[in-house]
């Protein structure tokens, strides 16, 4: 793989527009985008530390790429992300570690705050829970935000991949520069997934299923805003 990092385009992502066109994009075999949204969300979760995520996250813009070429997508393309295994589980790990740094000691400290509460033994009036649950909450928020955080720097790392063929390190290393260069529009573009995902819930949960694939698409939407066709390698073929 080359060393050659690829140039991108600064406040270029535009969040209305990668919606719109992320529905566009995927509208006219949205049921299949539907199932192949599922199919690599469920894999992917399958293994601990998302290891299979990366390759499944792969094979799912493999997809919304040919979409963008033109081309008819079938569901097999999906597990062309495989090709890349060892590429994605170097950039996933990358992605999980600092968030394991934030999670694991979050957790700990927040049994033992819960748990602290209830000694053996103790005698009088039970606990007052109210101050602990608000206190997790408060902390349940910092950490989502935290992640979320890290996690806008990460958004273009699959894409970069299978895109543009770089490795697992490269594609971190542009990710990165290249989200802090449009950090407005993808703080945008999270948001309004963020509320696409939100109102999927309400309809009692499963909702948020119908909405995955257009927030899948609309990622790679503005993924080609901020890297542009100019140099992209060519595709591999697809058996």
């Amino acid at each position: 793989m080359s060393a050659q990092l690829p140039d991108f385009n600064r406040g270029a992502v535009k969040p209305m527009e990668c919606l719109r066109g992320g529905w566009d994009l995927i509208k006219d075999q949205y049921w299949l985008f539907l199932g192949m949204a599922f199919v690599a969300v469920f894999i992917g979760s399958a293994l601990p530390m998302g290891i299979l995520m990366g390759p499944m996250m792969c094979g799912l813009y493999m997809a919304l790429f040919s979409r963008q070429r033109g081309e008819r997508v079938t569901f097999d393309i999906l597990f062309k992300g495989f090709d890349f295994f060892a590429d994605s589980i170097i950039a996933t790990l990358i992605h999980v570690v600092p968030l394991m740094v934030i999670l694991i000691p979050t957790y700990l400290v927040s049994f033992a705050v819960f748990f602290s509460n209830f000694k053996p033994g103790r005698r009088g009036e039970p606990p007052d829970l109210f101050p602990i649950f608000a206190l997790l909450s408060i902390i349940f928020v910092v950490v989502m935000i935290a992640s979320l955080a890290i996690g806008a720097f990460f958004i273009f790392t699959y894409p970069l991949i299978v895109d543009r063929r770089l490795s697992g390190l490269n594609a971190v290393k542009t990710s990165i520069r290249a989200a802090a260069a449009n950090l407005g529009g993808i703080l945008g573009l999270l948001f309004l997934t963020m509320l696409l995902t939100f109102a999927g819930l309400l309809l009692c949960y499963v909702g948020a299923f119908f909405v995955m694939p257009i927030g899948f698409a609309a990622w790679s939407v503005a993924y080609r805003q901020v890297f542009s066709t100019r140099d992209v390698p060519p595709a591999p073929p697809v058996f």
